[in-house]
């Protein structure tokens, strides 16, 4: 880990080999586990306003996804297996093992989000309970866009991009990052993401992430709808009413073709909630993660 200010006194560090190489993660509190996984353009840094809160009830892992923070950047091929959201699932599973848990709660917002519910649909008996923050599917997202949602979510589309094309525009803009962290964000935690994003095999680990959703995700989501498979772990959905994820659906009703138990709530803040409103963020999800199933 670069040497930064530690956002997290007191929490171990870890270094977990595992079939996408090492991935970094630190923990910490006491309680049953919970895995807790960023979205983009961040890193596991982004929990650090509502992990003290959930601390006080669960063992906390927080994880850089593959290719994210200061986790491995897996090797590239033209079909982006390695960034799918199984195989991300996969190396999850396998961290969380050497850490000691088969089975855990997962919290996930974004990108992690996506993971979390594929490692869902893949394997159902990994998890206790599963917290999605400001997402709907992959599929019914791509299925969805118009105008107004396709410029809400542009990057979805520009990622996705053949290489080289993204990574050279960004990298031709050294403030592309950094106009998606306003004032909301604590700057020592922007300059955590901005650090990792300063790697240009990180920019194309990003954007192989975006093309593997393009493609895989939606194919693997697709089958699932078809086959009928559904999320059979309790599921709730927080989203944020200036977000993304309301913006293309209802998305308690949207993910209920998806998962067989849904519960969710709004939470008054945009999409990066847990910066934004970390109070009723760490509270909706205490709410829901304390409950008897």
């Amino acid at each position: 880990m670069p040497e930064q200010t530690d956002m997290f006194p007191g929490f171990e560090t870890h270094s977990i080999e595992t079939s996408l190489g090492r991935i970094f993660a630190r923990s910490g509190g006491k309680g049953p586990p919970l895995l807790l996984l960023h979205g983009y353009p961040q890193s596991h840094v982004m929990w650090h306003r509502v992990s003290p809160a959930l601390a006080n009830h669960f063992t906390l892992f927080l994880v850089d996804l593959p290719g994210y923070g200061a986790s491995d950047i897996p090797p590239s091929d033209p079909d982006h297996r390695s960034y799918t959201k199984r195989a991300m699932a996969q190396a999850m599973i396998e961290a969380m093992e050497r850490l000691g848990h088969e089975q855990f709660a997962l919290a996930g917002h974004d990108r992690g989000g996506r993971v979390g519910y594929r490692l869902a649909l893949d394997h159902p008996r990994r998890l206790s309970k599963l917290a999605l923050l400001d997402i709907l599917p992959t599929y019914d997202y791509w299925n969805s866009l118009n105008r107004l949602s396709a410029l809400r979510i542009y990057h979805w589309t520009f990622l996705a991009q053949p290489s080289p094309v993204p990574e050279d525009l960004i990298r031709g803009d050294p403030g592309y990052f950094r106009r998606i962290f306003d004032a909301k964000f604590d700057p020592v935690a922007v300059e955590h993401y901005l650090h990792s994003l300063e790697d240009p095999r990180r920019i194309h680990a990003i954007c192989e992430d975006y093309r593997a959703g393009a493609y895989a995700d939606f194919e693997h989501d697709e089958a699932d709808l078809t086959a009928g498979r559904k999320i059979e772990v309790p599921l709730y959905v927080i989203w944020g009413t200036k977000g993304i994820a309301s913006s293309a659906g209802t998305p308690i009703e949207v993910w209920k073709r998806w998962a067989t138990n849904v519960t969710g709530s709004a939470v008054d803040a945009g999409h990066f909630m847990c910066e934004e409103n970390p109070h009723d963020t760490s509270q909706a999800l205490l709410d829901f993660l304390t409950r008897a199933r």
